[in-house]
């Protein structure tokens, strides 16, 4: 006869099952726009110091989420110093930096892992990274599975003397059962982290940091599946903004009897929404990127020195979205400063007046902004619904 584990009586929900007949239609369409969107951004060109930028923005966004969730204090922007290398703390808070580093340490290493099958092995080692150095509370051990009884709020942690069994059972459920079918690649992956992260919560394996670890595991399997590294920390961003509801979540998760459809559609039209918010920067680089070449094309046939100082100047107002005051335009930049040394307010407004002939700025409650609609002509044309499509070649009656 099968041998019968403590786990199956105390946690009868661990049952390394995936049953989406309750997903609602909206969760699958949820998962159909991630899938969308991370091929988005993952195609989408920028600037080289944009990628870095956005990289560096959604990565401190993630390990101070990841942080955050467990109690620690530093601010999204202290994260990107640490990042950066360039915050220095007090010796009294030089642990939550710490936190930081292994955080970041374990994200990292995660890349040498992509691609191969998730072992116990490699739990223990994450577990280990983020741990190093900080003072855990005994008995545990960082990097070890416990051997004692442990208890988060009201949730009490899988039998002791089964984790070592459940991790080594999950990892196998985890790299036989979601092999994704053709095109479905990404659906199937963010599907495979949620399961992961529920299930290291649910068994609770170590005596200290399951949290982190289940975040860094989901980090990793969202990168397997092919989301950019951009996005592969925007999960850990929602659980934190949304922790309450996280935790509540968690919570239904077990005690319902293993009914994780609520978790999942809770976690999918999470990431979905913050991957709109990347979009949305991306959407946004682009639209400067079109709109420098429009003022640049612009001037294209221009060769003189008052050409050259208005499209100077049009770069300049292009950066202030919100609008320049007259009495500003000096100080927009040193360059704008030593273009108009010695030369009259008349100036600057006669450059003005021929930028809003070019149909380059506007003016509006005496504020000179970029003419945005300019760019209007370069996006699709979209009509009412119900309305016939006419191509622009027939709206431009050509």
């Amino acid at each position: 006869m099968p041998e019968h584990r403590t786990y199956e009586r105390t946690h009868p929900w661990i049952t390394f099952e995936v049953d989406n007949r309750k997903l609602p239609p909206t969760t699958w369409m949820a998962f159909g726009e991630i899938q969308s969107k991370c091929e988005h951004i993952a195609g989408a060109p920028l600037r080289p110091e944009v990628q870095k930028h956005l990289h560096s923005i959604f990565l401190a966004k993630g390990l101070m989420a990841t942080a955050a969730i467990e109690g620690n204090t530093l601010s999204e922007e202290e994260v990107g110093k640490r990042i950066a290398g360039d915050l220095k703390l007090p010796p009294s808070k030089e642990y939550l930096g710490k936190e930081i580093d292994n955080v970041l340490a374990a994200a990292n290493g995660l890349w040498n892992d992509v691609g191969k099958p998730l072992t116990v092995d490699d739990l223990k080692r994450y577990n280990a990274q983020i741990l190093d150095g900080l003072q855990v509370e005994p008995p545990a051990v960082p990097g070890e599975i416990r051997e004692h009884s442990v208890t988060v709020g009201r949730y009490r942690g899988a039998p002791a003397q089964d984790c070592e069994f459940l991790l080594e059972k999950m990892c196998e459920w985890l790299n036989e059962e979601f092999k994704p079918q053709p095109g479905m690649a990404l659906i199937y992956g963010v599907m495979k982290a949620i399961f992961a992260h529920l299930y290291i919560a649910w068994i609770h394996p170590f005596g200290d940091g399951n949290g982190r670890t289940a975040r860094m595991v989901e980090v990793r399997l969202l990168l397997e599946a092919g989301a950019p590294s951009s996005a592969a920390h925007l999960l850990s961003n929602y659980y934190n903004q949304t922790r309450s509801e996280y935790y509540r979540q968690l919570d239904h998760a077990s005690k319902s009897g293993g009914d994780v459809s609520k978790f999942i559609t809770y976690a999918c039209e999470g990431l979905r929404d913050q991957l709109r918010d990347q979009i949305s920067l991306i959407r946004g680089e682009h639209f400067d990127v079109t709109w420098s070449n429009y003022v640049h094309e612009s001037f294209k046939d221009e060769k003189t020195s008052t050409s050259r100082r208005r499209r100077m100047l049009a770069l300049a107002i292009s950066n202030n979205w919100d609008g320049v005051d007259l009495r500003n335009v000096r100080g927009l930049s040193p360059q704008i400063a030593e273009e108009y040394a010695g030369k009259s307010t008349k100036t600057i407004q006669r450059d003005l007046l021929e930028l809003i002939n070019m149909k380059i700025i506007t003016i509006s409650d005496r504020k000179y902004k970029p003419n945005i609609k300019a760019l209007s002509s370069f996006l699709p044309a979209v009509l009412p619904e119900g309305q016939p499509k006419i191509s622009r070649l027939e709206l431009n009656g050509t």
